[in-house]
């Protein structure tokens, strides 16, 4: 699989990124068994041998336990170990007894969080460090004093965002020495909102990498919807999916393909996170890095997915 710059940085990695949010195989550790584990460790591995560098984690997937998997991953196999690039997130606070689902981005919580990361996954340093959600309580100042530390303690090497919109870019940077170099939203053909909104111009402009989870939509432009969010029941995939049927057919691969080369296309340099744990489809997945749609064919998909007409 082919490598990209990560950002304004000197990593490199694979230009589809790995997910982990699901190798547990549930969201509840309680719930996580030997098979689950196994199973796991079999989709990272295979992700890892089909070409995927590149392995997007968060502290709460499944209440740490996928950040563990990937730890025993990573002691399993030496070669992963060194060529892993390991990005995960912070952020989200699970809530104990009698308190409210919230994020914080306060520095203790960065800063805790981050060292509870490290020690799940058995390493000294992070390559990207992100933030999971935006916090409306958000200190950009304080924000920047735990990432310097974290730096300065060699505990990670770059930082960045995840769902947050430009105008949040912009005040978390404003008080950043070093450039974010990511920026983690979901983008699909259902889901154009950073099209439209400003996000992807900002990451082509300030060379930021977007990262994007659900590039299949949940499962709508795949084999059919899988771990669907509240937000995607209203997509209508039918008339875009058979313009990717079409397009399927023409490069001999699947619409799941088609529908990640259409984010590949972008000049922004979109990376869309495989969410799969199925080794087949990790490696018909990874089809995607050979496809290049033209204008046209990009543009035939793009008014296939608008609800309206271009102009």
């Amino acid at each position: 699989m082919k490598e990209v710059r990560i950002g304004k940085s000197t990593l490199k990695g694979s230009r589809l990124a790995f997910g982990c949010w699901r190798i547990a195989g549930t969201w509840e550790a309680r719930k996580v068994n030997a098979k689950a584990r196994e199973s796991g460790l079999k989709a990272i591995l295979a992700a890892y041998e089909t070409g995927y560098t590149l392995f997007d984690l968060a502290d709460i997937y499944c209440e740490g336990i996928s950040e563990e998997l990937f730890g025993l991953a990573l002691k399993q196999s030496k070669s992963l170990k060194k060529s892993a690039l390991i990005a995960t997130k912070c952020g989200i606070r699970i809530p104990e007894a009698g308190e409210t689902y919230r994020y914080d981005l306060s520095a203790d919580y960065i800063i805790q969080s981050c060292e509870n990361s490290l020690q799940r996954l058995g390493v000294d340093c992070l390559d990207i460090y992100q933030l999971h959600r935006p916090d409306w309580l958000m200190d950009p100042n304080e924000v920047a004093k735990a990432f310097a530390k974290l730096k300065k303690t060699g505990k990670v090497k770059h930082f960045g965002v995840s769902n947050f919109k430009p105008s949040q870019v912009s005040l978390l940077q404003s008080a950043l020495k070093d450039s974010l170099v990511v920026n983690q939203i979901e983008i699909s053909l259902l889901q154009l909102a950073s099209f439209e909104d400003g996000t992807l111009d900002q990451c082509q402009q300030h060379k930021i990498t977007p990262m994007a989870w659900s590039p299949l939509a949940g499962g709508y432009l795949g084999n059919g919807k899988s771990n669907v969010l509240p937000s995607q029941e209203k997509y209508k995939p039918i008339k875009i999916r058979r313009r990717l049927d079409s397009l399927a057919r023409e490069f001999s691969t699947s619409r799941s393909a088609i529908a990640l080369a259409w984010l590949l296309k972008h000049p922004s340099g979109i990376i869309p996170i495989i969410g799969t744990t199925k080794p087949s489809r990790i490696r018909e997945l990874a089809e995607a890095d050979q496809i290049d749609l033209s204008h046209e064919q990009w543009y035939t998909l793009l008014t296939s997915a608008l609800k309206e007409d271009l102009p």
